[in-house]
């Protein structure tokens, strides 16, 4: 049944993107245009009003879309993760460009970018080609026809700006339900917001610079600035976006919590380890974004979680590499706690958000896994091992039974970060699960020891815990799907009431009107009811949320205990001596996937790479061209590598 119901949300989801963008095909078309203009006229008359008609039309379809998403999310999740079958993420996933100034991109997003692309030029297309058809010379303006086309291309550019702002912010709202229906991680889709970020900027320069040259060349510049400022329409996209930003902060908000201890690294590296409510469970590569009042009341960073909760229900950890200014100040601060000589240590609060994380583990069903990272690239990685570990005597679980880990480091003291999983290292209590270590140290030769003494050399790491004598809450997570689609319902039933109840206290009714004024609503006036709705929708939106959280809190959420911040210590094994290391050079990958069917079993291998961006490309070269001899040789006696890129936050 619940298969049923998810396949049918799924279709669903379809129906409705398919008709929005079906929308905007037809939205340039004159066709459109006189059914819209009739719409428009039929509307003003009804309770819905034109403004309420423009966000039934335009902006519903979407938020109903990312409600369905967020209903099909919670109920995927429930789901018995013994009946998620193997995904293989197939061809269309895999590198088929890697380019050091795009980067690595695979068919689908290839797909998707020239999907955008038509979009964008059928648009300008038939918006322009229907001014050429009825181009008529400005009033104001002295021009010859060839200015009067060059005029039309920079309005034109202008509307592609639009449009590219239309959906600069969907790519970096954390936790979107659509991305996550295709698996696609926060971190990853940044890049999609500063390919549209650049799209909109380069239209909108063009627009700009095209239009002020044209009426400089009029002589009619400060003319029509000043009408342009009287009359031309002010995109409120700014200051709603600034506005749904502070507002969301404070949805987003966690009550502070505190540090329960740190290890500091001799690679300036630190792992906090936080405390968490036992019920809060999270994928592997999930990240969570920390603030530390103390540092700044006011900066969020992003980290990936080092831990698994399937191992520990109380705490959870992250890995910090102390480079950049406020990582810096973190790393000064736990230190100087560990060097003072008090009895007691003073408590560090924090606010924590997140975690976010993949909602499957499809990525990590594979008959085995080739793990490559680079220096702090390391974090996801370390979750990823333990989760997989904690599994092997699970049946419900289908997980690789072999993996090796590629790991690549500067120095050999980054190399202690690895002390964090140093059981797994010694393949204790695994009988099902094998798991082989590179090292390659780049910049220094062989000092002389082995990387059994680097592992285990524990000397280097220090160790400090911190006071927890506070009242404050573990962290729980985020809400569960069904509340956000919810109250995500809440806030746009609000916006259209408030909408309405704005639109017919300020703009004049048709309806009542005995002669129909021809004049029409300045555009301010529509500007003002549009933010005027959309922050009293937010507010009350933030209300519920604030009572509803702050009455779980008071009920549910338990105090924070000294006993949770405890760290382990590593023990030594000859098991160590399998593991390799390497100085003074680089991996070569080619070597690395040509031995590694030989060393494992199955052939569908996953490929997991995180690190430095010309890592990324190294690694993807080496699966676009083993996934090209793939496909012109037998599939049956070469294995197949899926390659999946993650990225690591600091």
């Amino acid at each position: 049944m619940a298969k049923a119901v998810l396949v049918i949300l799924k279709v669903l989801v379809i129906l409705i993107c398919t008709g929005w963008i079906a929308l905007w095909l037809l939205k340039p078309t004159d066709l459109w245009t006189r059914k819209w203009k009739g719409a428009e006229e039929s509307a003003k008359t009804t309770v819905f009003g034109y403004y309420g008609l423009n966000f039934a039309v335009y902006t519903f379809p979407l938020i109903a879309v990312a409600i369905i998403g967020l209903v099909y999310l919670d109920l995927k999740v429930k789901e018995p993760r013994s009946r998620q079958a193997k995904v293989s993420p197939g061809v269309i996933y895999n590198p088929l460009v890697v380019n050091g100034f795009i980067g690595v991109l695979s068919a689908i997003e290839i797909l998707a970018v020239f999907l955008f692309v038509l979009f964008l030029a059928w648009t300008f297309y038939a918006r322009i080609s229907n001014d050429f058809k009825k181009l008529m010379p400005v009033k104001s303006l002295n021009l010859n026809r060839w200015q009067l086309k060059y005029l039309r291309v920079a309005t034109r550019c202008g509307l592609l700006s639009e449009v590219c702002l239309a959906f600069l912010l969907l790519p970096i709202l954390r936790g979107l339900a659509i991305f996550r229906l295709f698996g696609i991680q926060f971190e990853a889709s940044v890049r999609y917001h500063i390919w549209f970020g650049t799209a909109m900027l380069t239209f909108a320069t063009f627009h700009g610079v095209s239009t002020l040259f044209i009426w400089g060349v009029s002589h009619h510049i400060q003319d029509e600035i000043w009408k342009w400022q009287d009359t031309g329409r002010i995109y409120l996209a700014g200051e709603i976006a600034l506005v749904t930003g502070l507002i969301l902060r404070i949805l987003q908000s966690r009550p502070e919590t505190c540090i329960l201890s740190a290890r500091i690294f001799p690679s300036k590296a630190i792992e906090l380890i936080l405390p968490k409510d036992p019920s809060l469970k999270f994928s592997p590569t999930s990240v969570i974004f920390m603030k530390v009042p103390s540092i700044s009341k006011f900066q969020w960073h992003s980290f990936s979680i080092t831990s698994s909760s399937s191992v520990d229900d109380n705490t959870m950890s992250v890995i910090v590499k102390c480079e950049g200014r406020w990582t810096s100040s973190l790393y000064d601060l736990i230190q100087a706690e560990l060097d003072s000589k008090v009895d007691t240590t003073k408590r560090i609060p924090i606010a924590i958000e997140g975690p976010y994380g993949p909602d499957s583990m499809n990525f990590l069903r594979y008959d085995s896994l080739l793990l490559v990272a680079g220096g702090i690239g390391i974090t996801p990685f370390l979750s990823i091992m333990q989760e997989i570990a904690s599994a092997q005597n699970s049946s419900k679980y289908r997980f690789p039974t072999r993996m090796q880990l590629i790991f690549v480091v500067k120095k050999p003291h980054d190399i202690c970060v690895l002390n964090t999983i140093s059981s797994l290292l010694q393949n204790q209590s695994m009988e099902r699960l094998h798991l082989k270590l590179k090292v390659f140290v780049t910049q220094e030769v062989q000092d002389g020891r082995t990387l059994r003494e680097l592992l285990t050399d524990s000397s280097q790491v220090q160790t400090v815990h911190f006071s927890t004598e506070c009242s404050n809450y573990a962290t729980y997570g985020l809400e569960s799907s069904l509340f956000i689609a919810a109250l995500a319902g809440f806030a746009s039933i609000a916006f259209l009431f408030f909408l309405i109840c704005l639109n017919h206290i300020f703009v004049p009714s048709q309806k009542k009107a005995s002669k129909p004024s021809k004049d029409k609503t300045p555009s301010w006036v529509a500007d003002l009811l549009l933010l005027s709705s959309f922050i009293m929708a937010l507010i009350c939106s933030a209300l519920v949320a604030i009572i509803l959280r702050w009455r779980r809190l008071k009920s549910e959420s338990p105090r924070v205990s000294q006993k949770d911040g405890k760290a382990t210590d590593i023990e030594t094994s000859s098991a160590l001596e399998e593991h390799e290391i390497h100085f003074g050079g680089r991996p070569d990958f080619q070597d690395i996937f040509a031995n590694f069917p030989n060393e494992t079993a199955g052939s569908d291998i996953g490929v997991l790479v995180c690190g430095p961006e010309s890592m990324k490309e190294s690694v993807a070269s080496v699966c676009k061209q083993n996934s090209q001899g793939v496909q012109m040789g037998d599939k049956k006696k070469k294995p197949h590598f899926n390659f999946h890129s993650l990225n690591f936050t600091l």
